[in-house]
C-alpha cells in the first residue's frame, strides 16, 4: 500500500480563529521590512538596470538589421 493511499488520512492541524490571528500578528511582527531609503534606492537601481537593458538591446537590434541589410543588398543585387 502506498504511502499516500485514500485508507490513511492525514489529520489536518486544526486551529481556532483567535488563535490563528495571534499567531499571524507574531509572525508578521518578525517581518524586517525596508526603510524608505533602501525602496528608494532599489527603485532607482531597477529603472537604471531596464534603461541599460533597452539600450543594450536596441544596440543589438541594430547591429543585427544593419547586417542583415547588407547581407541582402550584397545578395540581392
Amino acid at each position: 500500500m502506498s504511502p499516500l493511499s485514500p485508507d490513511k488520512v492525514c489529520p489536518m492541524a486544526r486551529t481556532n480563529p483567535v488563535q490563528f490571528v495571534r499567531e499571524t500578528r507574531a509572525e508578521i511582527a518578525k517581518v524586517v521590512w525596508p526603510t524608505r531609503r533602501e525602496v528608494t534606492l532599489t527603485t532607482i537601481m531597477v529603472f537604471f538596470l531596464a534603461a541599460l537593458a533597452a539600450v543594450f538591446f536596441s544596440l543589438v537590434d541594430l547591429g543585427i538589421r544593419s547586417g542583415l541589410t547588407a547581407v541582402l543588398a550584397f545578395f540581392g543585387s
